[in-house]
């Protein structure tokens, strides 16, 4: 999660590219999308490769299909319920996953490039696989 700084950190940060201030904390630009293939590259699930379902750019954050699974113990809540466990995939930090391509089967960075019609895409460094 986005951590609280001074004004002049803030200030001084925001002069970086892909970085500008939200509230009182620093936001970074996301690079990867909803619908991305990524690899896991820290944390408990290290190595998971996944979709990303949701992004949460306020947090830098995004949840990956099967990838940091919390289960949570959920009460009966009326008299004749059971209680449950139910399990779901919780937000993982951006800087904590990496685009990643089926095909050559390797994680990579992310460039953005333009195509002979003049559009702007999204590309794999490693590859050169054009994700849009």
């Amino acid at each position: 999660m986005a951590r609280k700084l001074k004004r002049s950190q803030i200030a001084a940060l925001v002069k970086k590219p892909g970085i500008r201030a939200h509230r009182n904390s620093l936001r970074y630009k996301m690079r990867i999308r909803k619908g991305d293939t990524v690899q896991v590259i820290a944390g408990k699930d290290k190595g998971t490769v996944g979709e990303v379902l949701f992004t949460l750019p306020s947090k830098n954050m995004v949840i990956v299909e099967g990838a940091n699974i919390v289960t949570r113990h959920i009460k009966p809540q009326r008299e004749g319920e059971t209680g449950r466990i139910d399990t779901t995939e919780s937000p993982i930090h951006v800087s904590n996953v990496m685009a990643y391509s089926k095909k050559e089967e390797v994680a990579s960075k992310i460039a953005y490039s333009f195509t002979p019609e003049g559009r702007k895409v999204r590309m794999l460094k490693a590859t050169g696989e054009i994700l849009d």
